[in-house]
């Protein structure tokens, strides 16, 4: 089984859209999806996924099926610098690599900072999902591991977040959620691929084939949209630094 995870085209918050360049990757994402054989797509019910799907939705003839808990992973907690509210994510590095539990697969959720925000009850609520979906293409959870309950080689598309989707690869790969936020980096339109190994007959894991792809747009010759980057150096006053 193949898992796409992608993310939205560039987003225009204000409206909860997508800019003109969002649409024009849209359009390039939907070119590579519709030389797949897809089996069964998925989408956040925000306004930015939903009409990143929309392009390749119709090109296709196809329909997908909305589901809540792939909206943008949000639980707010208290900024510790400034003590406004805040997504539980995206803390500058000097902030949260000083506390050594956000690395820990068991233990990032116990910082009270996150307790207290109840963030990891939030990302059960994704896991719940992502588990039952994938129970229902064939793969059901046990312990660490995917029983291969009916093992395939469908292809399933969810459009959805950044920040939901590090939660989901968290959840997959047994890491903690805040390295993976402040780690990766997923371009506006990008594809993550996960793909079921059986090495053993019934027990299934996901292995990720490729993170934030967008050779879609590469090929294309559309540059990369910057959001989801911050300033590669301090003095590019020209880019995000906040």
């Amino acid at each position: 089984m193949k898992l796409l995870i992608i993310r939205h085209g560039d987003p225009d918050y204000a409206v909860d859209s997508l800019t003109e360049k969002g649409w024009r990757e849209a359009e390039l994402l939907s070119g590579r999806l519709a030389a797949l054989d897809i089996r069964a797509f998925y989408m956040s019910p925000l306004g930015r996924a939903r009409d990143t799907a929309s392009v390749t939705l119709k090109r296709m003839k196809r329909e997908a099926e909305i589901l809540p808990w792939l909206r943008e992973f949000r639980a707010p907690v208290l900024d510790p610098e400034s003590g406004e509210e805040h997504i539980p994510w995206d803390f500058l590095p000097a902030v949260w690599t000083k506390t050594t539990e956000y690395y820990d697969r068991d233990k990032w959720h116990t910082v009270p900072l996150m307790r207290e925000g109840g963030v990891f009850e939030e990302a059960q609520r994704v896991y719940s999902g992502l588990d039952a979906l994938l129970k229902k293409h064939g793969y059901a959870r046990e312990g660490e591991i995917y029983r291969a309950a009916a093992p395939n080689r469908d292809t399933v598309v969810l459009f959805c977040h950044f920040g939901v989707g590090c939660v989901m690869l968290g959840h997959l790969l047994g890491v903690s959620p805040i390295v993976l936020l402040h780690g990766l980096c997923a371009a506006p339109s990008s594809v993550t691929t996960l793909v079921t190994e059986e090495r053993r007959e019934g027990e299934a894991y996901f292995r990720m084939s490729s993170f934030g792809d967008i050779s879609h747009l590469s090929a294309a010759g559309e540059e990369p949209s910057f959001s989801a980057r911050f300033c590669e150096t301090w003095d590019a006053q020209d880019e995000r630094h906040d």
